[in-house]
């Protein structure tokens, strides 16, 4: 091993496809891109070290989603600056956009613009900022059934929190659920296992178009192996959190795991591919 981990053989054979990857997340620059490229490139080592095959970030494409007026006006009127990471890293960075849940129109522009007729393969529901909203908002179920008829992929971001939630824009894993149980041929994915994990399972588990994302929290023994009992190794992505988490300590979460090579490969790669299958596909 190198660095703690394995082989570079076997890293390479996990073909690992990260499905959350959080470059420059809040700000991406005073240009929509320069913070962004800037973390990719502080990230890389940590990425060739991994051998990580794609990563999946979620762009801010001018609807709102941030709290700064004037990059909002930017990748309004300068829609390219968006598409930069893409052309400088073409076979590593896949992406979906940030939607703003509270401005249904411009969000339903923005999906027929970058995923419909652009590059972008989903969309990301954010539980905070100005583009929040919980996923049980009826302004949310438009924006859901248009990806739904893209074939897009929803990762929405759910965390369960000690006292309840700070803001009623947050989403938890049993909202995820009853959403998801309204749309069954739609995927979707309950970012950071809803946080407090065991609970997060036990809420979507009968819910089978719901796959838990297993980054944001701290490597905790047993999380791998109770999502693989309990849901199935078909129904987990990997995620990193980089560059704001360790990649060491995500990825340890899935390869330490006492479950077998191939769940492994499901988790690290396999499932967060075939998820993007049906839209890449179209496109």
């Amino acid at each position: 091993m190198t660095f703690g981990l394995p082989p570079t053989e076997t890293l390479r054979d996990y073909r690992i496809w990260d499905s959350y990857f959080t470059p420059a997340f809040s700000h991406p620059g005073t240009d929509g891109s320069r913070d962004l490229i800037k973390d990719m490139e502080r990230s890389m080592t940590a990425i060739q070290l991994g051998h990580f095959e794609r990563l999946c970030y979620f762009a801010h494409v001018g609807i709102g989603t941030t709290t700064d007026p004037a990059l909002e006006n930017l990748l309004r009127t300068q829609p390219q600056l968006v598409l930069k990471p893409f052309e400088r890293w073409p076979n590593r960075l896949l992406g979906m956009i940030q939607l703003n849940l509270q401005n249904t129109n411009d969000s339903l522009k923005a999906l027929n613009k970058w995923v419909k007729d652009g590059p972008m393969l989903g969309v990301y529901f954010p539980g905070s900022g100005p583009g929040a909203a919980n996923c049980l908002n009826p302004k949310a179920i438009r924006l859901v059934e248009r990806v739904s008829e893209l074939g897009g992929v929803i990762m929405q971001h759910t965390w369960l929190k000690t006292g309840g939630k700070r803001s009623p824009n947050e989403s938890t894993p049993i909202e995820l659920a009853i959403l998801a149980s309204r749309y069954p041929k739609q995927n979707f994915i309950c970012a950071h296992a809803g946080g407090e994990w065991e609970q997060g399972i036990r809420a979507v588990r009968d819910t089978p178009n719901v796959l838990i994302e297993t980054s944001g929290f701290d490597a905790t023994a047993g999380f791998i192996e109770m999502a693989t009992r309990e849901l199935g190794s078909k129904r987990i992505v990997f995620g990193s959190h980089l560059p704001s988490r360790s990649m060491g300590t995500e990825l340890a979460k899935v390869i330490t795991a006492q479950i077998s090579e191939e769940e492994k490969k499901d988790i690290l790669g396999r499932n967060y591919r075939k998820l993007l299958g049906v839209i890449q596909s179209r496109k």
